[in-house]
């Protein structure tokens, strides 16, 4: 009975990653899938990267603020993928507990990040389209970089507190992780702790820094979309409601599959489905991000042929 106690008390070292299933047909597909999606991905936001610093007709404050989030997606992308491919090629689904705790650190602190580099990127938008007056005045260099620097700023800080806490924990077993990667509720199931403030903190975090970002972008595309209603060129609606109508899909997806799967009350059956709606915001939208918002852009395209051209990689 005294060594089940024991054995019962002994802190583990190691997590197994449940990932997409026990299914080893599915095994390579899912690797060259998601190969294929990195690759993509890590193409996409260099090349945004490469062309906001290098062409000077970029450096404005929308693509101040496209370059960050490529940047911040080159980060997050890396983050998650290569520890997928790995254990999906080689059937290696374990992680240490400080490996764990450094991926689910990293994810959070972007993922907070985004939510609040995209507010801002939509807030610069509203005030190019429904104040082109006073845009230039507003939208200053020096709010550009505070922006960009608090949603940077703020995400490692929310996540420094939810891992001060986490650290605390004991895990003792189970040590089974039924996710792809180290997120924050399958890792608080697995204590043996107290788990109450840590839960609380994590769920306030989750609504804080979700919903009213979420709403601040909506908002702003409201009064896009109404100001683009009084263009009275047709074919200028067309195109300002495509731009417009691509760019709230894409935060829809983004913020819908986060709210669904930190800020709803979680339920045992939904545990599938969240898993679903995770890729959507961890794999998905840093995919067709760089694609919406500045591979279709005039603009990024005519900088690209610019670089090209500048540095003798054309024909």
């Amino acid at each position: 009975m005294a060594h089940t106690k024991i054995v019962n008390e002994t802190a583990i070292t190691t997590f197994f990653l449940l990932g997409f299933g026990n299914a080893p047909e599915l095994q390579i597909p899912l690797f060259l899938v998601f190969l294929i999606i990195y690759s993509v991905t890590m193409a996409g936001n260099l090349i945004i990267i490469v062309l906001v610093i290098m062409d000077h007709h970029l450096h404005i404050p929308m693509y101040f603020f496209l370059g960050n989030l490529s940047c911040l997606e080159t980060f997050y992308t890396s983050t998650l993928l290569p520890t997928m491919l790995a254990s999906l090629l080689t059937g290696d689904r374990t992680i240490s507990v400080r490996g764990c705790f450094i991926q689910l650190y990293c994810i959070g602190s972007l993922v907070i990040a985004e939510c609040y580099l995209l507010a801002s990127m939509s807030y610069d938008r509203y005030l190019a389209i429904c104040k082109p007056l006073q845009y230039a005045t507003l939208m200053n260099r020096r709010l550009c970089i505070l922006l960009t620097a608090a949603s940077w700023l703020w995400g490692t800080t929310v996540m420094t507190l939810v891992m001060s806490l986490m650290s605390q924990l004991k895990f003792c077993g189970p040590h089974e992780i039924d996710h792809f990667f180290c997120d924050l509720t399958p890792l608080i199931n697995l204590s043996c702790s107290d788990t109450t403030l840590v839960t609380l903190v994590g769920l306030t975090a989750s609504v804080i820094d979700i919903v009213p970002p979420f709403l601040l972008t909506l908002t702003s595309y409201v009064c896009i979309i109404a100001a683009i209603v009084k263009i009275p060129s047709s074919d200028g609606r067309k195109k300002a409601f495509s731009t417009c109508s691509s760019h709230l899909m894409v935060v829809s997806i983004f913020y819908g599959s986060l709210i669904s799967v930190y800020a709803l009350p979680k339920k045992e059956a939904l545990k599938e489905v969240d898993k679903i709606f995770s890729v959507f915001y961890t794999v998905l939208t840093p995919l067709i991000n760089p694609l919406i918002y500045s591979l279709r852009n005039k603009e990024v395209k005519k900088a690209l042929r610019r670089v090209v051209s500048k540095y003798g990689i054309s024909k």
